[in-house]
């Protein structure tokens, strides 16, 4: 098309500002799924910006319901704006935006109006047991809202630990398996954080490249699990964050998991392949940590 500007696998953007997305534009509304009794709602947290609080994609869904399911937790599954309509750092806004929602419920400082929509938290979320979790961009999105709590603070909440599957971190000297990875598959992933981030100084931005992060040991919790999958680029940067909390000066624990034979996000295809259910078990055993 004569006015189309940039092009990708996942959504094509036009010179006169329109958004065309190829890929998870599904819904889903909440619903009490039969076979886990599972059950989910959607809550608008601000109108202005649009930030939402649910799992609306079927993917994500299904995922959220079969791990929720076999832990005893509330999970709140952020809608953040969506780069490029809203590039970075909305999306980090917008969570943080949504974890100051949450943790009002234990701060005496609720606005009115919302108490329908509050019972889920007050009734059985324990604020003092918090998790942050994510996968591939949500999982750097986990990492900062960490390293957020940890230089800010949360009042009310306290930040156990973070799940990082499959962390969407780069820089721009190549570790590992990336020095041997077609050049299309390395210019890929710098150029999605360009188009994300068009105003970034690139890949070794600190938002994308935890090494280049002064404040890496301020990460807010004493434990962190990473999961990295064996064919996935992104690999080599899951494995060297564990390296570089560990001589951040954090005062925490780090465990890196790593799936034999699995791309990125493979979870998320199957989730009832023999290494999404290990990774799955893993990540129960962590929530459920005292």
């Amino acid at each position: 098309m004569s006015n189309e500007e940039l092009s990708y696998d996942f959504s094509k953007v036009y010179k006169d500002g329109r958004v065309e997305r190829l890929l998870g534009t599904a819904t889903v509304p909440p619903s009490t799924q039969p076979e886990t009794e599972v059950q989910s709602k959607d809550i608008v947290i601000s109108q202005q910006p649009a930030i939402s609080v649910s799992a609306s994609s079927p993917t994500y869904h299904n995922y959220l319901n079969s791990l929720v399911s076999e832990v005893n937790v509330v999970a709140v599954s952020v809608e953040y704006r969506l780069a490029p309509e809203h590039p970075i750092p909305a999306a980090y806004d917008d969570s943080w935006a949504a974890l100051k929602w949450v943790a009002s419920h234990f701060d005496g400082k609720r606005k009115g109006g919302e108490e329908e929509d509050e019972d889920w938290i007050t009734s059985y979320a324990d604020s003092q047991r918090v998790f942050f979790a994510g996968d591939s961009a949500g999982a750097n999105i986990a990492h900062h809202m960490g390293l957020k709590v940890g230089s800010e603070g949360l009042l009310g909440v306290k930040l156990i630990g973070i799940v990082l599957v499959h962390p969407y971190f780069w820089g721009s000297d190549l570790i590992g398996v990336e020095l041997n990875a077609p050049a299309n598959i390395r210019e890929f992933v710098a150029a999605m954080w360009r188009f994300v981030y068009p105003l970034s100084n690139g890949s070794d931005d600190p938002l994308m490249n935890p090494e280049k992060d002064p404040k890496l040991g301020e990460l807010g919790c004493g434990k962190v699990v990473v999961f990295v999958a064996e064919k996935d680029v992104l690999k080599e940067r899951g494995w060297y964050y564990g390296e570089l909390l560990r001589k951040s000066g954090w005062n925490g624990v780090v465990e890196v998991m790593e799936a034999e034979g699995e791309e990125h996000c493979f979870h998320l295809a199957d989730q009832t392949c023999e290494n999404a259910v290990a990774m799955q078990k893993k990540m129960v055993s962590f929530l459920n940590q005292v």
